[in-house]
Formats: structure tokens, C-alpha cells, sequence
């Protein structure tokens, strides 16, 4: 499940951005290579055209010759178009249609006739000595800025709208798909943090790959439901079958061993089986009462209550037990209250519960402490040791039912204190963590999270 947060946790909006990126660069690159290659064709049809031009002047027999083409050529060719111009060596110009003046920042065409007229625009031109003269062929670039233009108008009416339109559409597709997953994430996290009612939220109608897998984890989760419900229900029956009898048998033994005239040695057997079975009543008790909490019914008994004062008063009640058994108990509270939302009887028994574990586990001469503190919107309670503490890998198995380390078998107990404290936890929406103390454990009870 771990593997599938991550999974989910990478953005769909981003991929859209990015897949939109790409699309942007592909089309940019058609249409620049599209236009590279029609703007080098009609400027290789217009070089060419120029040079056949020029090979047909080359022809002529004579400059006398080739003044008369050049004129007859212009006679029918419009300046701005087409510009011809020959010049003889003294800079006098014998024919053509302009005149082609070299100048510091390029050239000034000035279109010959009654009234020279300046001609402005792109040219591309071919000059020649020929005859003695240099004949200048030259034509309009107008077809190339054309072009240019048409492409311009493609950038800008069409393919820059059909860019906005493939973005628009991409994020309001990935935040729609980002909506399903969060959506997934989120139960995903539920079931993961024990909440097994979570489910993905369904749209009718809906279909698509996200659609499918939000329908194949509810069907997960109710199958996950279920058996844990079924598992639930058969040890609640189980514990509360079986706690009569053994109250009954606890009974008997009481009155076995007070009957007058018994041996020793039978009052003995006799005290060690109740002490027994008074154990295992006690361990059915707190099975019943985690299944009672995981179903939610003391939630009815919730109300405000201060931690600090709840804390002080188990500080109070404990450091005597503490003190007998060679242990300091100490206390911190912060100088404001820390409100909670709860059942007092349950938060005292988690108090009680904890504290107990402490002082179990922890040789003689120890110091336990316990403490409340604010750390943004969340309080923090917190219970020290400094006893062998729990190895990391086995800090999740504690918190199981009946789970008990190697070296706790041997002592007294039933391996529920710290599911019972969990399960208390987890019924006012608090997270208990176990971390190393260094030396010693340390449980953190952490409320607002």
C-alpha cells in the first residue's frame, strides 16, 4: 500500500503541464522546420530565376546589344518587382530601371524615370560584368516576406489558440484525474491508519482507468472490512462466552481455599489457580473492551476535559507506587491548558495504562517521566523510561493484541496494555508512537493530529 502512495503522490497537473510542453516544442519545431524549407525553396526559385536572366543577358553579342534588351526588359517590368540597371565604367547608367547606389548602411534604389521615385523593400540582386559594363539583375523579395507573414498568421490564429486549447483541456483533465486520486490517496490513507470504513468517493456514470481502480479498492476494502469485522466479532464472542465460566470457576476456587480445614498445601494450589484465573478474566475484560472501543460507543461519552488536570492527578496517585518500588516519578505540565475532546475514565485508564508498563519494565532506581507539551495545533503527551526500551523492528508488533517480547514472557501480564492504550488513543483521533529514549522508550500520545 506504501508503494501505491507513492505512486499517487506524483502530480497529474504536472504531467499535463509537461506533456503540454511537449506539444508545444513538437508543433513549434513542424512549423519552423516546415517553413525553413519552403522559405529556402522560393529563395532558391528567385536566385534561380535571376541567373537564367543573367545567362540570357551574357548572350547578347554586344553592349550596344545589351543595353537594348535591358531597356526592352524594363519597358515591360514594374520597379518594384523587378530591377534592372547597367552601368558603364565611368558609374553613367545606359539602361534600366533604377538606379542602385551603394551607401554606409546598405544600398538606395531609386526607381529612373520622368520623376525618380525611391524604391523601398527587400531585393535579392545579381551583378555582372559584361561587355564592359556591370549589368545588376534584381528582384522583389516580396514573395519571402510573404511568407513570412502567412506563417506569422499561422502562429497567431492558429496554431497559438490550438496550443491555449490542448493546455486548457490538459489541466482541467489532469486536476479531474488529480481530484480521483487524492480522492484514492486519502482512502488508501484511512485504511492504512485502521480506518476501514473509508471508501473512494464514486461519481456516477464515471468510467476510465482512475474510475476502475477507485472501484477495485472499495471492493478491497469491503472484502478487508468484512474478515476484520467477522475476526472482531468471533473473539468478542469467544471473550465474553468464556468470561462467565471462568468467573464462576474464579468463585469456586475462592471458596475452595477459604474452607475451613484445608491443608496448606491445598490453599496454596488453590490461591495460585485464582490468582490465575483472575488473570485470565482480567485478559478478557480488555479484549471486550477493545472491540467495545474499535465500534465507537463511548464517543457518546465525550466532553472537554484539560490533560493537565488529568495528568496531575495520575502523577499524584502513582508517585507513591513509584516511590515504593525504588522509581522517581516526575511531571511536566506547559503553563496552558491542553483541551481535549474525550471520555475521562478512558484517557485515565490510558494514562494508567502506560504508567503501569513503565513501571514494570524498568529496573529498580529508574526515573519515569511524564509530561504535556504543545507543538503547533497538536498536544503532545508524552511518557519517559529509562529502562531496555523496544528494539525499532518490534515497535509495531507491541501494539497488537497479546503480542508480548521474549524477555516480557516471563513476567507478569497479557500483552494488551499497549493495545488498549492504542485502541483509546485511536477513539479520541490520537496517534500513539513508540521512539527509543535513549535509553528507555518513549511513548507519545499525540492529540489534534
Amino acid at each position: 500500500m506504501s508503494r501505491a502512495r507513492v505512486l499517487l503522490r506524483s502530480s497529474p497537473v504536472r504531467q499535463s503541464m509537461w506533456l503540454s510542453l511537449l506539444f508545444v516544442i513538437a508543433s513549434a519545431l513542424s512549423l519552423g522546420v516546415t517553413y525553413y524549407v519552403a522559405h529556402g525553396t522560393q529563395d532558391r526559385a528567385i536566385r534561380e530565376s535571376l541567373m537564367q536572366d543573367m545567362a540570357g543577358f551574357r548572350a547578347t553579342p554586344s553592349a550596344a546589344a545589351l543595353a537594348a534588351l535591358v531597356n526592352a526588359e524594363t519597358a515591360e517590368t514594374d520597379p518594384q518587382r523587378r530591377l534592372l540597371s547597367y552601368r558603364r565604367p565611368g558609374g553613367r547608367i545606359v539602361a534600366g530601371n533604377a538606379a542602385i547606389m551603394q551607401q554606409q548602411e546598405g544600398f538606395r534604389v531609386v526607381a529612373l524615370g520622368p520623376a525618380p521615385v525611391e524604391i523601398a523593400g527587400r531585393f535579392i540582386s545579381l551583378s555582372a560584368y559584361i561587355h564592359g559594363g556591370l549589368l545588376t539583375v534584381a528582384q522583389s523579395a516580396r514573395p519571402l516576406d510573404e511568407l513570412r507573414q502567412t506563417y506569422l498568421r499561422v502562429v497567431l490564429f492558429s496554431l497559438l489558440p490550438a496550443i491555449a486549447a490542448a493546455v486548457l483541456g490538459g489541466v482541467l483533465l489532469a486536476r479531474r484525474a488529480a481530484r480521483s486520486l487524492a480522492g484514492i490517496e486519502t482512502t488508501l490513507s484511512a485504511l492504512t491508519s485502521g480506518d476501514l470504513g473509508a471508501r473512494v468517493p464514486q461519481m456516477p456514470g464515471r468510467q476510465g482507468d482512475i474510475a476502475r481502480i477507485g472501484r477495485s479498492v472499495n471492493r478491497m476494502a469491503e472484502a478487508q472490512q468484512q474478515s476484520t469485522e467477522a475476526l472482531r466479532q468471533v473473539s468478542a464472542d469467544i471473550a465474553h462466552d468464556l468470561k462467565t465460566p471462568i468467573q464462576r470457576l474464579a468463585v469456586q476456587l475462592q471458596r475452595l481455599q477459604d474452607t475451613p480445614g484445608l491443608p496448606e498445601e491445598a490453599q496454596a494450589l488453590a490461591g495460585t489457580a485464582l490468582e490465575e484465573t483472575r488473570g485470565i478474566t482480567s485478559t478478557f475484560q480488555a479484549l471486550l473492551q477493545i472491540a467495545q472501543l474499535e465500534e465507537g460507543a463511548p464517543r457518546a461519552r465525550f466532553e472537554p476535559l484539560d490533560l493537565c488536570e488529568l495528568a496531575a492527578t495520575f502523577a499524584e496517585i502513582y508517585e507513591p507506587a513509584a516511590e515504593e518500588q525504588g522509581r522517581r516519578l516526575s511531571l511536566s505540565l506547559p503553563e496552558a491548558p491542553a483541551m481535549v475532546t474525550g471520555d475521562r475514565t478512558l484517557l485515565g485508564q490510558l494514562l494508567a495504562n502506560l504508567i503501569e508498563n513503565a513501571l514494570r519494565h524498568t529496573p529498580e532506581g529508574s526515573a519515569i517521566s511524564l509530561s504535556l507539551r504543545h507543538q503547533g495545533e497538536a498536544t503532545i503527551l508524552s511518557v519517559r523510561d529509562h529502562g531496555p526500551g523496544i528494539p525499532e523492528e518490534e515497535r509495531g508488533k507491541v501494539l497488537r493484541r497479546l503480542y508480548r517480547l521474549e524477555r516480557s514472557r516471563t513476567t507478569p501480564g497479557s500483552g494488551l496494555g499497549l493495545s488498549l492504550a492504542a485502541a483509546i488513543a485511536g477513539l479520541h483521533g490520537a496517534a500513539l508512537q513508540l521512539s527509543d529514549a535513549e535509553p528507555g522508550l518513549r511513548v507519545d500520545v499525540v492529540f489534534g493530529t
